[in-house]
């Protein structure tokens, strides 16, 4: 059996690099692989296995439609890069071990194709996507075109209800609008009518945001709202139709108007005619309360005034007798009198005071 899988080896001549093999890192993993073994002829039996994988691997994408995305390869590679380090680890460097393992990378790559071609390659229901894919048979990049489903561009339509003063949003983006080549812009038109093929339509905005938002709703702007997604050149990718209708709010009637009843005063005179001497007496009460306040400050002060003055003359008499009993008695009878004089007059003095007029009294006297 070996010999026979020998000979096939030998024999087959990849004419081109599939699609894991388009990857720079799974090339040198090959490579190291295979000069890492010192033996000469084994390293060309392990070149031949190598050899025939890559013949695997275009055959398995070709059966597949012969492309893979970005996200798929990288996906295949990584979990290849991690079975082939497992592999290294445990190999006891027997060809037969090296053929499972290019058998197993085969695995990887169909598994991974298989999850990618029936709802990844082509992934619009409606509409039309070009989008960049990878060639498996010549590794470059290309075009590819996903034709609608229903063979024409519109996706069909939706109804928005919203009301007078509110907002609508209208949002007509898909995921697989990601996948579109270049950079396409949404187109938003309105026509009032409701009709969505003979009407008028007017465009509103032209923007790269999927979504518009529309505030403060009329009911004039009811009508029929076209999406399209298209590039440049005006390649025409996605059409879908909003129907919008606002509803008015409803009317409310007039508010009741709050009468305040009328001001009465003697001999029935209207609000207008009472207030004029309703002011006049609140001027003239404002007039005689300040009138009695200043009065009556005047009078505060006078009374002030004339008590001062009656203590300041009490004050002057008691020092004018201090004086003259002092000229006609000694000291001893000049300071009992001079008590008994404070005493009746109801003025205190204290005793450290005069102790203390006593002291200033004999420094003065020795200086």
């Amino acid at each position: 059996m070996l010999p026979l899988l020998l000979l096939l080896l030998a024999c087959a001549t990849p004419e081109v690099r599939p699609c894991l093999q388009c990857e720079r890192t799974v090339k040198l993993m090959h490579d190291n692989y295979v000069l890492s073994e010192p033996d000469a002829l084994k390293q060309i039996e392990l070149q031949k296995i190598v050899d025939y994988a890559d013949v695997t691997f275009r055959e398995t994408s070709q059966s597949r439609m012969g492309v893979i995305d970005f996200t798929t390869l990288y996906r295949a590679r990584t979990e290849y890069q991690s079975e082939f380090d497992r592999f290294l680890k445990s190999t006891t460097g027997s060809t037969n071990e090296a053929v499972q393992m290019m058998e197993k990378a085969r695995e990887i790559l169909e598994k991974h194709l298989d999850a990618f071609i029936p709802d990844g390659l082509c992934p619009n229901k409606c509409g039309l996507l070009v989008r960049r894919v990878m060639d498996c048979n010549s590794c470059l990049h290309k075009t590819y075109t996903c034709p609608s489903p229903t063979g024409q561009q519109h996706c069909g339509e939706s109804r928005v209800n919203a009301e007078a003063g509110g907002q609508a949003v209208l949002d007509c983006f898909l995921p697989w609008h990601r996948l579109i080549l270049g950079k396409p812009e949404y187109h938003y038109l309105w026509a009032p009518e409701v009709s969505k093929e003979k009407a008028d339509f007017k465009v509103l905005v032209v923007t790269r945001d999927s979504s518009v938002v529309l505030n403060q709703l009329q009911v004039e702007e009811r009508g029929t709202y076209q999406c399209l997604l298209k590039n440049q050149s005006g390649t025409v990718f996605y059409k879908v139709i909003f129907l919008l209708s606002v509803t008015a709010l409803p009317t409310q009637g007039p508010r009741p108007v709050v009468t305040l009843p009328s001001l009465l005063y003697v001999h029935s005179l209207k609000w207008k005619d009472a207030l004029v001497p309703v002011i006049c007496l609140v001027i003239a009460c404002s007039s005689a309360a300040s009138l009695s306040l200043l009065f009556y400050a005047i009078l505060l002060k006078n009374v002030w005034k004339r008590q001062k003055a009656k203590s300041l003359k009490r004050t002057n008499l008691l020092q004018s007798q201090f004086y003259s009993l002092r000229m006609h008695l000694n000291k001893k009878d000049w300071e009992r009198q001079e008590k008994e004089v404070l005493e009746s007059s109801g003025v205190k003095l204290t005793i450290e005071l005069d102790q203390k007029k006593r002291e200033k009294g004999k420094k003065t006297k020795l200086s």
